[in-house]
């Protein structure tokens, strides 16, 4: 190989010495930043909080109830005063075979002179019924639906009210059906039968559970047992205007009732922890899967880069080699045209 040549292959094998040398600078800054981006990841993975699924304790209470008579109470607030004695609040609850419930609805005709079901002219409730003859039993009627009327205004807000009566088959007793007159006057009606389109409620007298709060009943005495548990409370005794009965002595008489304990859960409101349990782990999960599916990317991206640059450092210690030859090849050119000349 000539000097000039040899001159040529040098300066070529150094520029692409110094390519392959910036190209593996070049790879290695781009494994940094993947490094950093892995880094980030994992510590967004440190950061997530682990949803925590609901413990049924949270949704169990200690219920305390205690009877008085056909009253079943249950205590919904026990609040300590300063001298030992407590605040009680309580539901009393109670079953009212006597009450206004709604019955079957009905469809009803329009008459000329009011409304009627089938062939029962329904009668403005109070008034007299042409169905009894006896002046005593048309009294106590009239007596007993004015009962009725206060009772359903009470109850429904409604002033007007017809009834009609229905033979119970088993036990021979009529059963009063009563109808708001004001339901009555706004159904619609159809032109040519004068029936009603829709069904009008109905009511009647039935059995109902009722619901009485007592609120901040104050100067209440309880007992507890060894555990801390209550067994007994006593009640301060009122007169009818609300004023604490006293003994000879001019102390409060109280009334004491046994304690039933009984650990109730709330079955909805745990069953609606437990569902947004499932939905933010269902999130966690799909966070943890996609950070994993981008580090798994970084991870392959860095494999290629790092196979890549085995090749340069390959290629880079070819290039190496042949420097070397080249640079021997110059060096006896040198020496044998000094020799020429000397």
């Amino acid at each position: 190989m000539g000097m000039a040549a040899s001159q040529a292959r040098f300066l070529g094998l150094t520029a692409r010495k110094n390519n392959v040398e910036f190209e593996g600078q070049q790879i290695n800054q781009q494994r940094t930043v993947l490094s950093n981006q892995s880094a980030n990841y994992y510590n967004d993975l440190l950061g997530m909080s682990v949803p925590t699924p609901p413990s049924v304790d949270n949704y169990t209470k200690t219920v305390y109830s205690f009877d008085d008579g056909a009253l079943t109470n249950t205590v919904t607030s026990l609040i300590a005063e300063p001298n030992g004695q407590y605040t009680i609040s309580y539901l009393s609850k109670w079953q009212d075979d006597y009450s206004a419930v709604s019955a079957a609805t009905s469809i009803v005709t329009k008459t000329d002179t009011g409304y009627a079901i089938g062939a029962t002219e329904l009668r403005a409730l109070g008034t007299l019924d042409p169905s009894i003859d006896n002046a005593q039993k048309q009294a106590d009627r009239q007596r007993e639906e004015q009962a009725w009327a206060s009772m359903l205004e009470l109850k429904y807000g409604k002033t007007d009210w017809v009834v009609r009566y229905v033979t119970d088959s088993s036990t021979g007793a009529e059963v009063p059906y009563f109808y708001a007159k004001d339901d009555l006057d706004r159904a619609t009606y159809d032109d040519k039968t004068n029936t009603s389109l829709s069904n009008i409620n109905c009511y009647t007298i039935g059995s109902e559970q009722k619901i009485e709060e007592h609120i901040a009943i104050e100067h209440c005495k309880v007992e507890k047992d060894s555990s801390g548990r209550f067994i007994s409370i006593s009640l301060p005794e009122v007169d009818g205007d609300g004023n604490p009965v006293l003994d000879a002595a001019g102390n409060p008489v109280y009334t004491t009732h046994a304690l039933t304990t009984e650990t109730t859960t709330d079955q909805d409101a745990y069953q609606d922890a437990m569902n947004e349990y499932e939905y933010q782990k269902q999130l966690y999960d799909q966070s943890i899967e996609d950070i994993n599916s981008k580090i798994e990317i970084i991870q392959a991206e860095d494999k290629n880069l790092e196979l890549r640059l085995k090749q340069l450092d390959t290629e880079q210690d070819a290039i190496s080699n042949e420097v070397d030859a080249v640079s021997k090849v110059i060096e006896k050119n040198t020496e044998s045209s000094f020799k020429t000349f000397g």
